[in-house]
C-alpha cells in the first residue's frame, strides 16, 4: 500500500489529546505527587520513540530474542469447523514467554534503563505480563517486583514458579477479590510511594496518561505485521478482525494499525470479546464495555463495572486476564464511536472454542484468545460461509491447564 493513501490516526479516531483523552475518555486522576514521574515518563517515551539507536535496539530485541515476527496462519480444519471461508491466526503464542505481554514489557523495561531506573514493578493477572517483565528485567539487569492477587497466585502457580525462577519478587494481593484489579489497585500505591527510583511497568491500555497510548505504541507492531503479512499473501480482502478485550492491550495492538492505515472503506470489521463469565444477566461477569458505565478508577476514566456509588465490582471470569472491572480509554472512544465492535463471550463458550482450536489445528490457546475464537460461529452465521477472518491468538494455554481441568474439560 502506497504512504500517500494512507490517512493518519487522528484522521481514524481521537488519538489523546495533550491531557490524555480519547474523546470524554483517558486522563490523568492521579494524587499532585505522581505528576512529575507521569510528565517525565511522557518525555522519555517521546525521546525514545525519535531514537533511532533506541528502536533499532528494540526491533533487534524483538525479532532475535522475542521471535518475531509472528506467523499468520492459515488454520483450514478451524474454518472448516465453524463454517468460514478462511480463518488466519496471528500467532502472538509463539513469542518468548508465550504471549503478546513481551511486546511492552521489553519496551517499557528499556525506557526504565534509558531513564535510569533500576527496579520495575508490574501487576499480573494470568501472569504472562508479570512473566514477561520478570523475563525483560533480567535480561537488562533490573531488579523486578510484581503484584499479584492471591486467587490469581493460586489460579497460575505454574507462572508464579516462572517468576521467581526469573529473579523477581512475587508480592501477594489479599484485598478485595485477590485478582488483577486488586493487584492494579497495590502497584499503584507502591509506586505512588517508591516513584523516584520505580518504574511501573504496566501490562494493558489502562492507567493514567501517558501509559495507554505508551502500551499501544509496543503493542501495535502486532497489527502492522499483520498487515504486511496480509500483503505478503496477496489477501486484499478481510472480512474481519477479531481479539480478546480484558484492559485492551492485544486488542488495541491489532485494531490500531488497521484503523490508522486503511481507508474507511476498506476496513474490516473490527470485534472485541469480553469476558461475560456465568452470563453478564448475573454479577460473575467482566464485561465493563458490555454492562458498565463511565467511571474512574486506576487513574483514568473509562467503561467501568460499578456500583451507584461509584466504587468499583469485582469483575469475574473463568480467564484470570479477563477479571478486570474497567477496560482502557481507548476501547471506549472506539465503541462510543461505531469503529469497533464488542461482544461478551461466557466461560463455556470459551471453553468450547478452547477444546475446538486445539482438536482442530493441535494449537492450544490461552482461555483469553479462547473468547474471541468463540464469536467465530456467530461471524459465520452472520457473514457467510465465505467470509475471510484474522484472528489474533494473544497467548498459549499452558498456563490454564489446571483450570481446564478444574472446569471438567476433558
Amino acid at each position: 500500500m502506497s504512504d500517500a493513501l494512507l490517512p493518519s490516526a487522528d484522521d481514524a479516531y481521537s488519538s489523546p489529546d495533550a491531557q490524555g483523552f480519547y474523546g470524554p475518555y483517558g486522563g490523568t486522576f492521579v494524587p499532585e505527587t505522581v505528576m512529575p514521574a507521569l510528565a517525565e515518563l511522557s518525555e522519555a517515551y517521546e525521546s525514545a520513540m525519535q531514537d533511532a539507536a533506541f528502536r533499532e535496539r528494540l526491533s533487534y530485541l524483538l525479532a532475535e530474542y522475542v521471535g518475531r515476527p509472528s506467523p499468520l496462519y492459515k488454520a483450514e480444519r478451524l474454518a472448516e469447523a465453524v463454517g468460514l471461508g478462511a480463518v488466519y491466526l496471528t500467532r502472538e503464542d509463539l513469542n518468548h514467554t508465550g504471549a503478546h505481554k513481551i511486546n511492552n514489557s521489553l519496551g517499557q523495561c528499556m525506557l526504565a534503563q534509558r531513564m535510569g531506573k533500576r527496579r520495575v514493578i508490574a501487576e499480573t493477572g494470568a501472569g504472562q505480563h508479570g512473566v514477561a517483565t520478570a523475563t525483560a528485567a533480567a535480561l537488562l539487569g533490573l531488579e523486578c517486583a510484581v503484584f499479584m492477587g492471591v486467587e490469581d497466585i493460586r489460579r497460575q502457580s505454574l507462572n508464579v514458579y516462572k517468576m521467581k525462577l526469573l529473579g523477581a519478587e512475587v508480592v501477594p494481593v489479599d484485598e478485595g477479590g485477590g485478582t488483577l484489579a486488586d493487584a492494579t489497585t497495590a502497584a499503584l500505591r507502591h509506586w505512588v510511594e517508591r516513584v523516584e527510583d520505580t518504574f511501573y511497568v504496566i501490562g494493558s491500555t489502562v492507567g493514567p496518561h501517558p501509559y495507554p497510548a505508551i502500551v499501544r505504541g509496543f503493542q501495535c507492531v502486532i497489527g502492522e505485521e499483520t498487515l504486511v503479512q496480509l500483503e505478503v499473501k496477496n489477501i486484499d480482502h478481510v472480512d474481519a478482525v477479531i481479539a480478546c478485550v480484558g484492559g485492551g492491550s492485544n486488542a488495541i495492538g491489532m485494531f490500531y494499525p488497521f484503523l490508522r492505515h486503511l481507508p474507511a472503506g476498506s476496513r474490516p470489521l473490527l470485534i472485541g470479546a469480553e469476558a461475560a463469565g456465568l452470563g453478564v444477566e448475573t454479577d460473575k461477569h467482566g464485561a465493563a464495555l458490555t454492562k458498565g458505565t463511565p467511571g474512574v478508577m486506576h487513574g483514568f476514566y473509562s467503561y467501568l463495572l460499578q456500583d451507584d456509588a461509584g466504587n468499583p465490582l469485582e469483575a469475574y471470569s473463568i480467564s484470570a486476564g479477563l477479571d478486570y472491572p474497567g477496560v482502557g480509554p481507548e476501547h471506549g472512544s472506539l465503541k462510543d464511536s461505531g469503529l469497533v465492535r464488542y461482544e461478551a463471550v461466557t466461560d463455556a463458550d470459551a471453553l468450547e472454542a478452547f477444546v475446538l482450536l486445539t482438536r482442530t489445528e493441535g494449537i492450544i490457546p490461552a482461555i483469553e484468545s479462547s473468547h474471541a475464537l468463540a464469536l467465530l460461529p456467530r461471524l459465520a452465521a452472520e457473514l457467510g460461509p465465505d467470509a475471510v477472518l484474522v484472528l489474533n491468538v494473544s497467548g498459549r494455554g499452558d498456563k490454564d491447564m489446571d483450570i481446564v481441568r478444574e472446569a471438567g474439560v476433558e
